[in-house]
């Protein structure tokens, strides 16, 4: 039989999500890279702006470390640490200063016990496992018996709704993240306007990666639920 007879149709409902993540992720990256070229005034390192943020909100616990990478910046809460990636911690940029000062925000928030952070994290197992798994139920729905297939997609729609909902909860978490830091480097009175606004178009750059993820992640758990009710045509 054809090969073309098993295409499924829904797919097409991801690409408008496969364009705006791709899209985010340049975005990302060429404002990362605008910024980076742009040293702060007052020639503060990303790390030393993390320790200032953290110090500003009363916090004295939290290590910070460098790691490699390229933007591979993040709070690791199970150990109480900021690592920073080569292209932030040294880096005396107006784009390092946003970027270690959104991080620091993370440790803020789980210091203030902010709650969706929390929420956050205690979900985050399940997802990560949760999300290959329906793929992997969904491709068997493919190869079982027309009367078995219908659970295995409704197991995908189940299993993928976890990641949709993680995706939901790390939005307002990163968006307060980066409002707690900007918040307070606009308090500290170390960078200028035109510095602040800088460091804020880099984070809401980033932040736009996340909203293309949870697109994205609508998108798919959208596709699960065409093929769910008759979407795709059936062997």
């Amino acid at each position: 039989m054809p090969f073309f007879y098993y295409f499924d149709p829904t797919v097409i409902i991801l690409i408008p999500g496969i364009i705006i993540a791709l899209w985010a992720s340049i975005n990302v990256n060429t404002t990362f890279d605008k910024y980076n070229r742009i040293p702060s005034r007052n020639g503060l390192t990303g790390a030393q702006v993390a320790e200032r943020v953290l110090n500003h909100h009363g916090i004295y616990n939290v290590r910070i470390e460098r790691v490699s990478g390229n933007l591979s910046d993040h709070y690791d809460p199970r150990a109480n640490v900021i690592r920073l990636s080569d292209s932030t911690y040294n880096s005396t940029s107006i784009a390092a200063a946003g970027v270690a000062a959104h991080e620091a925000g993370h440790a803020v928030q789980y210091a203030k016990n902010y709650q969706p952070i929390k929420t956050r994290a205690s979900i985050v197992k399940l997802c990560n496992i949760g999300s290959p798994m329906a793929f992997i139920s969904l491709l068997i729905s493919f190869f079982v018996p027309v009367e078995l297939s219908s659970f295995f997609i409704y197991l995908a729609i189940g299993l993928y709704s976890l990641a949709t909902l993680f995706q939901l909860i790390t939005l307002p978490v990163e968006f307060d993240a980066s409002n707690r830091a900007m918040a307070t480097l606009s308090a500290s009175g170390f960078y200028s306007e035109t510095e602040l606004s800088g460091a804020k178009k880099v984070l809401r750059a980033a932040a736009l990666t996340y909203v293309a993820a949870l697109i994205s992640s609508i998108l798919s758990l959208l596709r699960f639920v065409l093929i769910a009710t008759g979407g795709r045509r059936r062997r």
